[in-house]
């Protein structure tokens, strides 16, 4: 299992991803779910990856292969949208199930889920979730974030805490705070956490980091979050007032 977030925000969009997979108790591993494709002052692509790892690994292998082929509906260098970045990610998709799907479907969950960000020299900063049948959704309104993964424990913080008005740095600190939640209760879901940060309009730059289980901020999230509930819970003084 695997966790990962994307914020869309009036000042930018952030990214964070997990990088445990296992197999069972026994098989626990490492591997980056965050990949970034860009060309600087031009075009920015990222994306975080959830399911069946060969199955996102074979997407990401397609998309590579089609980069410099200068078609339109293959090539994220060539695409003249997110809209077509989207379509690509879900052909890749759609690309592998077909071939795959006949020996890989009665012997393991084959599935696949894609959160994709990006922006294109004089279009929109967007952020899209691109389902296993290829398919996607775009937030726009009220909605702010996509999850993929394990997705129950962290929303609570997400939905209480985040607007499209909300900094950068204040998402930064609400994602991790929803990633402490959800590795509270799944071991499954755990460090090293993948960090991005893209100021909308930017385009030359975008902000990554790696967080390791020893990283002194993550352990200030753990550390303070936990006392700050064990604190508000205290506050509650009120006991119902049924008869038991």
């Amino acid at each position: 299992m695997t966790y990962c977030v994307g914020i869309l925000l009036n000042e930018g969009v952030v990214l964070a991803s997990d990088s445990r997979t296992n197999a069972g108790i026994d098989r626990v591993s490492t591997f980056k779910k965050m990949h970034i494709y860009q060309q600087p002052g031009k075009r920015f692509f990222a994306l975080t990856t959830a399911g069946n790892l060969s199955l996102t690994q074979g997407v990401l292998s397609l998309v590579d292969e089609w980069l410099d082929s200068g078609d339109p509906e293959k090539d994220l260098w060539a695409t003249e949208s997110m809209f077509g970045a989207a379509r690509i990610i879900g052909k890749a998709i759609r690309e592998m199930h077909k071939v795959d799907d006949g020996y890989m479907m009665e012997a393991v969950d084959y599935s696949a889920s894609i959160i994709l960000t990006g922006q294109i020299k004089g279009g929109r900063l967007r952020l899209f979730l691109i389902y296993n049948a290829g398919n996607f959704i775009e937030a726009m309104g009220d909605t702010v974030y996509f999850q993929i993964g394990e997705v129950k424990y962290g929303k609570p913080i997400l939905d209480r805490i985040l607007t499209p008005e909300s900094a950068l740095g204040d998402a930064v600190k609400c994602a991790l705070i929803s990633f402490d939640s959800t590795m509270r209760s799944n071991v499954s879901v755990g460090p090293p956490i993948d960090i991005l940060l893209y100021r909308r309009d930017s385009l030359e730059e975008v902000f990554t980091d790696r967080l390791d289980e020893g990283d002194p901020y993550l352990q200030t999230i753990h550390e303070k979050w936990g006392r700050a509930i064990l604190e508000a819970f205290n506050q509650i003084s009120e006991q119902p007032d049924w008869e038991y």
